[in-house]
């Protein structure tokens, strides 16, 4: 007997995913409520975002503001705040989920797997033993145990506090360097 799990989340990705006009990074971009963009947080050159189609709980992506595919131009001051959005991201999220593991990459191409081909972006999926199973291969369905909304509510807090820090610290470092 085969058994039926409701995913109806999916389905706005199912019956958009070939249909998609733009980008959906920039899309998210140009809303006026980084909430309602699901953006945790925003750097000098990149942001951290949600992924709407979530490979587990607190699937990020951490993107750059210019619309880019080309990696490999990337500025190294870019590259440097790309390194330390990962950090970041990887401690935030060890810090609230307690995974056993993280998946970070990226998908340069379309033949490379890209969904979003224009515009690199970074993942960092936070991975427990067991999170992968038959249900994707066999269901052609991913179970998750939490929200968007849920998992924003969760993080938003965490990344605010860390942008605060970083804030405190960029002042003091300016208040070092004119008293010289």
């Amino acid at each position: 007997m085969i058994r039926y799990i409701q995913a109806p989340w999916r389905e706005r990705y199912v019956k958009n995913a070939l249909k998609t006009k733009g980008c959906v990074l920039c899309d998210a971009l140009k809303r006026r409520a980084d909430k309602d963009a699901c953006i945790l947080y925003r750097g000098t050159y990149h942001f951290i975002i949600l992924n709407t189609f979530p490979y587990t709980p607190g699937h990020l992506m951490i993107a750059p503001f210019r619309h880019t595919a080309d990696f490999a131009r990337t500025s190294p001051a870019a590259a440097a705040e790309l390194a330390g959005l990962l950090k970041l991201a990887v401690r935030v999220l060890g810090a609230r989920y307690h995974p056993q593991g993280f998946n970070a990459g990226m998908n340069l191409g379309r033949s490379a797997g890209a969904g979003v081909v224009g515009h690199y972006h970074l993942h960092v999926i936070p991975r427990w033993t067991g999170d992968s199973n038959f249900m994707p291969i066999i269901g052609g369905t991913r179970v998750l145990t939490e929200d968007l909304d849920t998992t924003y509510e969760r993080l938003f807090p965490m990344f605010e506090k860390e942008r605060k820090r970083a804030a405190r610290r960029t002042r003091k470092e300016e208040n070092t360097s004119q008293s010289r």
